[in-house]
């Protein structure tokens, strides 16, 4: 009779997510398959072209623009990750500490993740395009010279990632506040007792307490900065150069500026193919997890 019921409420349940289920896969299936459909075609925005099978695949792997893309990429995102997530761990442990006007910095540290990025990139390119900007000028004072950071590839790839990292930090630092919340002081109070420095705390109690949503905001934060386009684009337009040309940016000039549909939803599917791998490895780490 146990199992009747719970058969019976199991199929209830089925039926009634059902029109939901339906309703996401057209939602998310018809864009993707015609995307596919694209990608083995040789046609614009406006027709679809002849059939060309893999061949749009083949001359994306075979140009030297995709790789350089491609290499930046792959810094861009891995330094930006690591980046936001160290200046977010910091600051996370900072705020578990109560101190006068704790509340006020904590909303400071928001701004941002708040602002839209089209405010945020705006203000650093008036603080950094030109010798007349706030920064070069400063820079110049201090017998460093006047640097162009945005007409430099170095100093533009090195901006880029550094604008990157202080705009998604807040994310990270809310992340780890919220796993940090869910341990007890008194596991601290035993360490202590036992004798445990400050730095063994953090690397056997602090650390290991909250990988599961370190390796959740790792996966999250990857697959929004790879496909991050409005950071690139509004800050550098992917230049000096192409030095800073992501994929994503890269795909949004074949299919805009260049009106090659095919070539760049083959770019958009290499993307996606290696972020499924790489949450895919991440993901096994969260299982890895059991804390």
């Amino acid at each position: 009779m146990h199992n009747q019921q719970a058969k019976s409420r199991r199929r209830t349940l089925a039926l009634l997510v059902l029109p939901s289920v339906v309703l996401l896969l057209l939602i998310n299936a018809y864009p993707l398959v015609y995307a596919a459909f694209q990608s083995l075609h040789n046609g614009t925005l406006i027709i679809t072209g002849d059939f060309v099978g893999l061949d749009n695949y083949k001359s994306v792997l075979s140009d030297p623009a995709f790789w350089e893309a491609v290499r930046f990429t792959a810094v861009f995102t891995v330094v930006a990750v690591l980046g936001s997530w160290l200046l977010g761990l910091a600051l996370a442990l900072v705020l578990r500490s109560d101190f006068p006007g704790r509340s006020v910095f904590k909303i400071l540290l928001m701004l941002p993740w708040v602002v839209p990025v089209v405010v945020s990139a705006t203000s650093w390119n008036q603080l950094l395009s030109t010798p007349q900007s706030l920064v070069p000028q400063i820079s110049d004072m201090l017998g460093l010279g006047s640097p162009l950071f945005l007409a430099d590839p170095t100093l533009a790839k090195i901006t880029v990632i550094i604008f990157e990292v202080w705009l998604n930090f807040p994310f990270m630092m809310l992340m780890i506040s919220a796993s940090l919340a869910s341990v007890d002081r008194s596991v601290y109070e035993a360490a202590r007792m036992d004798g445990a420095s400050s730095r063994q705390q953090f690397f056997r109690i602090t650390l290991p307490l909250i990988a599961r949503s370190t390796y959740i905001s790792w996966i999250l934060m990857t697959i929004f900065i790879v496909n991050d386009f409005p950071t690139v684009y509004l800050l550098t337009g992917g230049g000096p150069e192409s030095s800073t040309t992501t994929l994503v940016v890269l795909a949004y000039r074949a299919v805009f500026q260049n009106f090659q549909v095919g070539p760049g939803v083959a770019i958009a599917f290499l993307m996606t193919f290696t972020l499924v791998v790489i949450s895919t490895v991440l993901y096994r780490q969260v299982r890895k997890a059991h804390v």
